[in-house]
């Protein structure tokens, strides 16, 4: 019988002992017991339930903080792009409105005007025109009706211009105001104030009067704005009377500059 059934001796003590436990609960009779052993194995479930919890939230706390870094980065990517394009808009509008405010100053139709960017400045401010534009020495260089230099050397795609403040820039010129008009011949200097000189003692000139160009050289039109007087230095000693004169514009803050060119 044994042989037959190996295991049927285990089985039956294991059903033996089922009934005999399940009559002595029916009974009341493994109260204490199950209380002893309920006593001794809670603190532990509670301890594998805490540490359980605590280690569930460690990887809840990296997986968030993954998720978070990866998308601080991915943000910040797309707030670098946005502004960007924002910039390269805000550039272009820029671009564009000057293009648009120049023909209310030279008429296209006049001048063959060829916009450049400025793309540095030294000395020498540098634009990114050059003679595969049909860009050539001596070509002036204007902004709105504002003479900004003069082109002094140029390669095929770049050229350098000479500003009004070079000290070596001269231009005849001529003053504006309401008690009348000078003539007279404006430096450059060293630092922002230009220089208008020769100007006779009986020619009337006022600070705030506008200065423009005469327009004697060939390559630079007659009646572009070069500055404003800002001092007039009368010396009755000397032959002629000179005055200070300020830019009306700032050259940093140019987004384009037109080269007249032939």
């Amino acid at each position: 019988m044994s042989k037959a059934f190996p295991y049927l001796q285990t089985f039956l003590i294991l059903i033996f002992s089922s009934v005999v436990i399940f009559m002595l609960d029916s009974f009341n009779l493994l109260s204490l017991p199950k209380s002893a052993a309920f006593y001794i194995t809670n603190p532990i479930s509670f301890g594998l339930y805490k540490t359980s919890n605590n280690i569930q939230k460690q990887f809840y706390f990296v997986f968030q903080a993954r998720f978070a870094s990866q998308e601080n980065k991915a943000l910040k990517e797309q707030i670098g792009k946005l502004l960007s394009e924002n910039a390269t808009l805000r550039k272009r509008l820029s671009e564009s409105e000057s293009l648009i405010n120049q023909q209310n100053y030279l008429d296209f139709r006049t001048y063959n005007l060829v916009a450049a960017r400025p793309i540095g400045m030294d000395r020498y401010l540098k634009i990114d025109k050059g003679k595969s534009n049909g860009v050539k020495i001596g070509q002036a260089v204007v902004f709105n009706d504002n003479y900004i230099g003069k082109i002094i050397q140029t390669t095929d795609g770049a050229s350098f211009v000479q500003l009004l403040a070079d000290p070596d820039s001269k231009v005849a010129a001529f003053s504006q105001g309401l008690q009348g008009k000078a003539k007279g011949v404006l430096l450059g200097q060293f630092g922002s104030d230009l220089l208008m000189d020769k100007i006779l003692h009986e020619e009337k000139i006022n600070v705030d009067d506008l200065v423009y160009s005469e327009g004697t050289e060939g390559y630079l039109p007659r009646g572009l704005i070069l500055g404003r007087v800002s001092e007039v230095l009368n010396r009755e000693n000397e032959v002629f009377k000179q005055a200070k004169v300020q830019q009306t514009f700032d050259i940093k803050d140019l987004e384009l500059v037109f080269v007249i060119v032939e």
